[in-house]
C-alpha cells in the first residue's frame, strides 16, 4: 500500500491534504503534536506518530524514510502571530526557527535520497506569501518562512541539475480559512478545495505554487516589487488596523530548581518534562546541599556548566533562598517542583504568594527512578 507522511497533518490545511491523500488511497502517516480528529470509519487508513519539532529527532524520520511504500512527503507544521517584533521573546524567535525552518529543512534532508531518485517522489512544504514580500508585525515568522522558500528554490535548482524529476513544492499562501493558525477553527469545508490544488502541483513536480495568484498575489507581489519601503508601510497600517495584533508577550516562562549533585536520569527527566510545559525554562542550581543537611560531591560551578548544557534549559542561574524571590528576579509564570512538596507549610505559603501574580506552581508526581539519595549511599558505602 502506498504511503503519505503529513507533518502537521492532525490540524488545519493539513488534516484537509491527509484526508484528501486517503481519499486519493494513500495510507497516511500523520506526525503531529495532536491526535487528528478522524471518522472511525476510516481508522485502518492511517496511523498517528506524537512529533514534537521543537525535541525534533531525525530516527523516526529516518526509519521511514527507508520504507520504500513512502512515495509522498508533505510538511504543513507551523505557527505564528502578528505582533510589533518588541514583543517576541527570545525563546519564541527561537522556536520559530525551529519549527518553521530548521525541522522542516531536517526532515526533507531525512528524505532527500528518496527526492534525488530516478523513481518518482512528490515532496512538499508550506511556505508563505509573508516570505515572499516586506511583512512588518510578522518580521521573525516571515524570516523563517523567507527561509524555506530559499532554500526550495536553491535545491529544486540542484534537483534540476542531478537530471531527478522529482521536485519540492513549495506552497506560499496568503492567509488561509478554516484553519487554527490565528485562532480559528478546523473547518474542512474551507480548507478541502485548496488541499486538492495542493495535492494536484505536487503531483505534477511543481515548484511554487501561490494560491489565489491571479486573483490576489499577482497584484500583491508586483506592488512589492515595484516599491517595497511603500508596501511595507501599507501592510504595518494594514495589520495594525485589522485588530489582529497580539502585542502581548506570550511565552510561558518556566522555573525549577535543585542541587543536581550526581547529574543522573532522574534529573534529567525533570528538567524535560518542565520544559514540555512552558516555552522558556530557567533552572536555579543551590550552591550546596545545606538546606537538607547533606554534603555535595560535585562542585558548584561543576554542576552549573553540566546542568547549562543540558538542551532543555535555556538559562542556568545560582539560585535563591525562596521562590518567592526567584519570581522578583525572573517573573516565571510556571514554577515546578515535586509532589511531595504540596501540602507542606512552605508550599502552601507559596499559593498564597502566588495567586495574584499569574503564576501556576506545577507538582510533579515523584517517579521511581535513580535518584541522588541511591548514588550518595552507593558512594559511602563503598568508600567504607
Amino acid at each position: 500500500m502506498k504511503k503519505a507522511i503529513i507533518v502537521g497533518g492532525s490540524n488545519g490545511i493539513g488534516l484537509a491534504i491527509t484526508r484528501k491523500l486517503i481519499n486519493d488511497g494513500y495510507y497516511a502517516c500523520i506526525f503531529d503534536r495532536y491526535e487528528p480528529e478522524m471518522d472511525e470509519a476510516i481508522r485502518d487508513r492511517y496511523e498517528y506518530i506524537n512529533c514534537n519539532l521543537l525535541d525534533f529527532s531525525t530516527e523516526i524520520f529516518d526509519s521511514y524514510a527507508k520504507d520504500s511504500s513512502v512515495e509522498l512527503l508533505m510538511i504543513t507544521a507551523g505557527f505564528g502571530r502578528v505582533c510589533d517584533f518588541e514583543y517576541l521573546h527570545p525563546a519564541e524567535i527561537d522556536n520559530l526557527f525551529k519549527v518553521n525552518s530548521a525541522a522542516a529543512i531536517k526532515v526533507i534532508r531525512a528524505f532527500y535520497d528518496r527526492i534525488k531518485a530516478n523513481e518518482p517522489f512528490y515532496c512538499g512544504v508550506m511556505g508563505s506569501i509573508a516570505g515572499l514580500v516586506s511583512s512588518p508585525m510578522f518580521s521573525v515568522y516571515a524570516a523563517t518562512k523567507a527561509a524555506v522558500c530559499r532554500f526550495t528554490e536553491s535545491v529544486n535548482t540542484e534537483l534540476e541539475a542531478y537530471g531527478t524529476p522529482n521536485r519540492i513544492l513549495n506552497v506560499s499562501p496568503g492567509s488561509i480559512k478554516g484553519t487554527r493558525f490565528n485562532g480559528g477553527e478546523n473547518d474542512l469545508s474551507q480548507t478541502e478545495a485548496l488541499a486538492g490544488e495542493i495535492v494536484q502541483n505536487l503531483f505534477n513536480h511543481s515548484e511554487l505554487f501561490i494560491p489565489q495568484f491571479d486573483e490576489t498575489f499577482k497584484g500583491v507581489i508586483e506592488r512589492y516589487n515595484a516599491d517595497p519601503h511603500a508596501f511595507g508601510q501599507s501592510s504595518y497600517e494594514y495589520k495594525k488596523s485589522s485588530g489582529r495584533a497580539a502585542n502581548e508577550n506570550k511565552v510561558v516562562i518556566g522555573y525549577l530548581s535543585g542541587t543536581f549533585d550526581l547529574f543522573h536520569v532522574g534529573h534529567l527527566n525533570l528538567i524535560r518534562n518542565a520544559k514540555q510545559l512552558c516555552d522558556y525554562l530557567i533552572v536555579g542550581v543551590h550552591p550546596d546541599a545545606s538546606h537538607k543537611g547533606k554534603e555535595t560531591f560535585i562542585p558548584f560551578d561543576e554542576r552549573m556548566a553540566v546542568v547549562g548544557a543540558i538542551q532543555y534549559v535555556d538559562k542556568v542561574v545560582q539560585s535563591v533562598p525562596e521562590d518567592s524571590e526567584a519570581w522578583e528576579k525572573w517573573h516565571f509564570n510556571k514554577l515546578f517542583v515535586g509532589s511531595d512538596y504540596k501540602g507542606t507549610e512552605r508550599f502552601l505559603r507559596y499559593e498564597k504568594y502566588f495567586e495574584d501574580k499569574g503564576v501556576e506552581i506545577v507538582y510533579f508526581p515523584y517517579t521511581k527512578s535513580t535518584n541522588s539519595t541511591q548514588i550518595r549511599d552507593l558512594i559511602v558505602k563503598k568508600s567504607k
